[in-house]
């Protein structure tokens, strides 16, 4: 569960499996959504998926969660982006032969992060892994920002069916597959909307002059 701690900071912690990865994209994908830097999201989402791959492979007892922190500096013009994990050791930067499939992790944050590195925690057992981005300057206001769904809110609005509804309440229920979940949208007008938690939806926040149900939306 992703808990905002800053106006520019996304706390997480995920559970040791292959889906953790993609929801971890998703998460950082919705918070530069909202923070209006969507256009570091490919580089950003290539990277964090690199350091919570290699936090998921470390040699710890299953139980153990993976810590992911998502930071903005604007004044820097930087994206911070950890991994946290509870084993021990020193990451190293490995130069794989030709043949070799895996590896190439941490050579690949070391060639597109603006710098990178790890420390111990400081409360607790384990480290940090960390790698820091170049990132623009926030995007001019535009009518809407694309968040994943699971990061949807009640009270904002949300873009469907060509027109701005209000979100009256967010729940989850269970695929019809069982191996997964769907975010359930209660809307003030219309069905419900079901989709996966990842799916990207338009959303903004409402205000008295900016009201959701507004009538048919023509921007497409």
């Amino acid at each position: 569960m992703a808990e905002h701690s800053t106006a520019y900071e996304v706390k997480f912690r995920l559970p040791r499996r292959r889906s953790s990865v993609p929801r971890a994209r998703a998460l950082l994908h919705s918070a530069l959504g909202e923070w209006g830097i969507g256009q570091a999201a490919e580089t950003a989402e290539l990277v964090l998926s690199e350091l919570v791959t290699n936090a998921m492979r470390v040699r710890v007892p299953r139980d153990r969660l993976v810590g992911v922190r998502i930071e903005w500096l604007p004044e820097d013009s930087l994206l911070r982006l950890e991994a946290s994990d509870a084993g021990e050791g020193k990451p190293e930067v490995r130069a794989p032969g030709e043949d070799e499939t895996g590896g190439r992790g941490l050579m690949l944050v070391q060639a597109l992060a603006h710098r990178w590195g790890f420390e111990q925690r400081a409360c607790g057992i384990g480290k940090t892994v960390w790698a820091e981005l170049q990132a623009p300057d926030r995007a001019p206001e535009r009518d809407g920002a694309e968040i994943a769904a699971a990061a949807v809110r009640p009270g904002q609005c949300v873009r469907v069916w060509g027109a701005w509804r209000t979100v009256r309440s967010v729940g989850t229920e269970r695929s019809a597959s069982g191996d997964g979940c769907t975010v359930v949208l209660e809307l003030d007008d219309g069905p419900g909307l079901r989709v996966d938690p990842t799916a990207p939806l338009t959303v903004r926040d409402a205000d008295v002059s900016s009201p959701c149900s507004d009538g048919e939306d023509t921007s497409g």
